[in-house]
């Protein structure tokens, strides 16, 4: 199980506010996906202008509120960003709430699925904000989506995972270690060392596997962090949220200058 449903996001490091944005409030939106599903988004547009937006992948209880702020947290950070929901085609439209029972909806869900919500998600975040290059950022479940789209090929400028998932076996496909070789850099991953979700001989085996493919990545173990310590009360974690935090925009913000450097 990851945080508990009132958790919070962990505030930005003050340095990291960007002082034109602003608090930017998350608009609810419905979209619709390849198949013509209608799901549910957050988008958060900031008042900077930044070519590098936000995909948020939550984790397998889908779009509630943590992620809704999360996504003005990233807003707050000079990012547009905008947060999905997993299961419109199964529990309808919606934010989720403490009583949702996701399990039923997770295990009628595909990556296949999730990848065309992201595509749409993408397309939307392009035509209502200054957003043209695109970086995944994913949690559990969805930092396991995250890297999957990558390796598939999905138009992204980088992919994060925060504690993502390695295991792919419900779906019969190959996971991302083992399709290090596929996916199209660059790459970050946070674990927790004692995530006893996802071993950390795992973990250590995907950047093995990374690095022997030659795919520009960093993966960042913080000692002593179980799983979902980016979501616990930021008081437990500080020291290695505010870590987090500065490793993703920092990565944002490297993709944004590679970007403005092919340009």
């Amino acid at each position: 199980m990851c945080f508990e449903f009132d958790a919070r996001p962990p505030a930005l490091p003050a340095d990291l506010v960007c002082p034109v944005a602003g608090g930017a409030k998350a608009e609810l939106l419905d979209l619709e996906s390849a198949d013509g599903s209608r799901f549910s988004t957050a988008l958060a547009g900031s008042a900077e202008s930044s070519d590098v937006g936000v995909v948020i992948l939550p984790d397998v209880r889908g779009l509630y509120r943590f992620y809704i702020e999360l996504a003005e947290r990233f807003a707050e950070a000079g990012r547009h960003a905008i947060a999905i929901d997993y299961f419109g085609r199964t529990a309808g439209t919606g934010e989720r709430d403490e009583e949702f029972d996701f399990w039923p909806h997770v295990e009628k869900t595909t990556p296949a699925q999730i990848q065309d919500d992201i595509r749409a998600a993408i397309d939307a975040l392009r035509e209502r904000t200054s957003a043209s290059s695109i970086v995944t950022v994913g949690f559990c479940f969805g930092g396991l989506q995250s890297f999957l789209a990558s390796a598939d090929g999905m138009d992204l400028a980088g992919c994060v995972g925060f504690y993502a998932g390695l295991n792919t076996d419900r779906w019969g496909i190959a996971s991302p270690v083992e399709r290090a070789a596929d996916i199209r850099g660059p790459l970050l991953g946070l674990f927790g060392e004692e995530d006893q979700g996802i071993p950390v001989e795992r973990v250590r085996e995907f950047d093995q596997n990374l690095t022997e493919a030659g795919v520009e990545h960093e993966i960042k173990l913080y000692p002593g962090a179980p799983h979902s310590f980016f979501d616990r009360k930021y008081e437990e974690f500080a020291d290695a949220c505010a870590d987090a935090w500065r490793r993703v925009l920092g990565f944002v913000q490297g993709v944004e200058e590679r970007v403005g450097s092919k340009g």
